[in-house]
């Protein structure tokens, strides 16, 4: 497999300098640097926004939290992204106007402009700093983990990780967004036919579906049901998932500076649809390889199901193919995150282009090292991370888009209630704050105080003001 694998490194690696070659900027400004040009197309659109949410987690993680919490898992996956979809073709065209009204540079900063003070600017990059870096971190961590299961005697997981974040930095720093949507439509088709070859030689294995969970139900009849093995798919459970799944498009900068620089209505209407089936089609066989890791598997820690259902169970070629297919979705997807973070501070910048990209380029830097640090302390519960990743940047979700909805002056409610929610959601992380008050999750008291302040501030406060005019 080594052969093979060098074969096709170099082969990923020469087209990554071609992309890079084309696109490169001769003079970097903000509109062809950070935000592409701003023109998007449906193809390039669907594959880079795709690329960012579905990636090197998606397959090293997801399998094992199949195998560990069984099918539940599906319920509030295929649910709660056709409600995303939903979201996004509702409120992103209203974004996307927004948007290019105000001379958007990045959400922290259209925030700022939207309720006319720059605490909003800065909860919405504050949250998405302190929550984006560990979701960059699963990424880099799970991609390591595997890497070092394919070669256990070659180097350490945190040296893999070293070599990840390096070029990802390379590569950000040098062609820019553009650059990192082209990487990302590479990215998504290889993970794409990896992850349904690997999915599909999973059910082969058991002769068909049917037999597989004839096989599941044998060894743990739990997986086949909810709560789950392990009890963790309650109500509650599913409602904060899905809250944090529905608000992504609006609460990671990475989705929603996509979603603005579309080029029109229907390219977005059409990219929106697409990202639905392209959900559905990617999570899939990634159920299929949890369900094996079940049957075959139910003991083994996270890196030694991982190596067997990628590597060892699989051809060479195929092997190396998932191989090359994970280190490129584990480094266009970190390195969009890294990239959408420098955008955001950018966005909160008076300054004029030269200097803010500069700043903007060293922070980048600064992003991409504290993520290989939390990647290297990082536990091996990537799924669950991810969520609370999730989770974190959903509580600002009611402030982005009673800001991005709202045509009226607003107060300073919604940020200074969203910068407490996010303080309290850290503390309940921490274990300085209860997880669960009286029967209901943290989570969940933390979204109806928020969804409260909404309620005061588009219908009481507004409705006093119009009385006192």
């Amino acid at each position: 497999m080594l052969i093979k694998f060098i074969i096709a490194s170099v082969v990923y690696l020469g087209i990554l300098i071609f992309l890079v070659r084309r696109t490169r900027l001769k003079e970097k400004t903000t509109s062809n640097y950070l935000l592409g040009g701003g023109n998007i197309g449906f193809v390039i659109g669907l594959f880079t926004t795709a690329a960012t949410l579905f990636s090197a987690f998606t397959v090293v993680g997801m399998p094992d939290f199949f195998r560990t919490h069984g099918v539940g898992a599906w319920i509030f996956l295929a649910v709660s992204d056709t409600m995303m979809v939903y979201a996004l073709l509702r409120v992103g065209e209203i974004l996307r106007r927004k948007a290019r009204k105000l001379d958007f540079k990045g959400m922290s900063g259209l925030m700022a402009t939207t309720y006319e003070t720059k605490l909003a600017g800065y909860v919405a990059f504050g949250g998405a700093v302190i929550f984006l870096i560990p979701y960059i971190a699963v990424q880099i961590s799970g991609i390591s983990i595997f890497l070092n299961a394919a070669f256990p005697d070659a180097i350490p997981v945190w040296a893999w990780s070293l070599i990840i974040v390096g070029i990802m930095i390379v590569y950000s720093e040098t062609g820019g967004l553009r650059a990192i949507m082209y990487n990302d439509t590479l990215q998504g088709i290889l993970l794409f036919v990896t992850i349904w070859i690997i999915g599909w030689n999973c059910i082969d294995h058991f002769g068909g579906i049917t037999s597989m969970f004839e096989k599941v139900a044998l060894v743990k009849e739990e997986l086949l049901s909810v709560p789950g093995p392990n009890g963790l798919f309650t109500a509650q459970f599913f409602i904060i998932s899905a809250i944090a799944i529905i608000s992504l498009p609006f609460t990671q900068p990475q989705i929603s500076t996509r979603v603005v620089i579309m080029k029109s209505s229907k390219a977005l209407r059409k990219m929106a649809i697409g990202l639905g089936v392209v959900a559905i089609l990617v999570i899939l066989p990634t159920m299929f390889m949890g369900m094996y890791g079940a049957v075959l598997y139910p003991d083994a820690t996270t890196q030694e199901f991982i190596g067997h259902v990628l590597l060892y169970d699989q051809a060479s070629g195929v092997a190396a193919l998932g191989l090359i297919g994970l280190i490129a979705a584990a480094i266009s997807t970190s390195d969009s995150q890294i990239f959408a973070l420098g955008s955001e501070l950018r966005s909160l910048l008076n300054l004029d282009d030269k200097k803010a990209i500069s700043i903007t380029r060293i922070f980048i830097m600064v992003f991409g090292l504290l993520a290989l640090i939390f990647s290297i302390v990082s536990t091996e519960h990537l799924v669950l991370l991810a969520r609370t990743s999730f989770t974190g940047t959903a509580m600002m979700g009611p402030m982005i888009l009673v800001g991005i909805l709202s045509r009226k002056k607003l107060s300073k409610l919604m940020p200074i209630v969203t910068l407490l929610a996010l303080v309290v959601f850290i503390l309940s992380k921490m274990g300085m704050v209860p997880s669960q008050i009286w029967l209901l999750q943290t989570e969940i008291v933390l979204f109806s105080v928020l969804a409260l302040a909404v309620f005061f501030e588009l219908v009481v406060i507004r409705s006093t003001k119009v009385k006192s005019d």
